[in-house]
């Protein structure tokens, strides 16, 4: 059960150099954005109750890339087991290619190692006609997707750009989203601003809280509450969730090379 629960600058001329790629028949869209940047990097560390059970990076590549002739971050997010949880032997990597202009994902590539369990997939995304194409397992898969069609962590990078200073508590955000071999709507709640204390000092913070489908695993609509930092970055500090089981929650830890500084006190 726990195995399956923690399994969860470049030049401006090259910049220029790969817009110079993109033809105005694309038709993508524009979604303008200072909230992230190339270099940033987070470590997180997560707790099962009070024990350690795994960590958590993510990180954006200090390059640009060109995929599908479009400019791309490449965002990486790894995570492991550590401590005595490390007999499951985690080692997951989640990869996106997230067109910088649209914030859309152009590629995903994902490797999980569980004990002896390992699969590999890679997706591209055609937005032009609305397709993703994946390679699991080593059998290629097409699939018809809406538009501006996100994968797991594009979905992130787009939620950073939502500016929740306009919205209502209870307001919510949704986005569809393509992953493992199918569509899903991506909703999530806005519950509010507080503050909450870490290893670096207080902090002002959003509460956003994903909506669930009732299901087994977590326990109630609340299961998920992602403390984001109330500033340009938005950045989660903390995440709390509630298991079927017990309950678990990823703290930042360490980051670098944000958009702004974060405001301790």
């Amino acid at each position: 059960m726990l195995g399956k629960q923690f399994s969860f600058s470049i030049s401006s001329l090259f910049l220029l150099c790969l817009m110079s790629f993109i033809m105005p028949s694309d038709n993508y869209r524009v979604l303008r954005q200072s909230n992230f940047k190339t270099g940033e990097k987070f470590n997180y560390k997560v707790k099962f109750g009070f024990i350690p059970v795994g960590e958590a990076t993510v990180s954006v590549n200090k390059n640009l890339y060109a995929i599908n002739n479009r400019p791309c971050y490449r965002v990486n997010v790894f995570g492991r087991t550590t401590g005595l949880t490390d007999l499951f032997h985690i080692r997951n990597t989640y990869r996106s290619y997230i067109d910088t202009l649209a914030i859309l994902p152009q590629k995903f590539y994902m490797s999980v190692q569980e004990n002896s369990y390992r699969n590999e997939e890679n997706i591209i995304f055609d937005h032009a006609n609305n397709f993703a194409t994946s390679d699991d397992q080593d059998t290629p898969k097409k699939v018809k997707v809406p538009d501006n069609i996100q994968d797991v962590i594009s979905g992130y990078y787009y939620l950073r750009t939502i500016d929740f200073a306009k919205m209502k508590v209870g307001d919510a955000v949704s986005a569809k989203m393509f992953f493992d071999g199918q569509v899903y709507e991506m909703r999530v709640k806005y519950n509010g601003k507080t503050h909450i204390k870490t290893r670096f000092g207080e902090i002002n913070v959003l509460k956003i809280t994903p909506i669930l489908p009732s299901n087994q695993m977590f326990s109630g609509e609340n299961a998920i509450r992602i403390f984001v930092s109330d500033d340009v970055n938005h950045v989660p500090i903390r995440i709390e969730v509630d298991f079927s089981v017990g309950s678990a929650n990823m703290e930042l830890r360490q980051y670098e090379n944000l958009q702004e500084d974060f405001k301790w006190y």
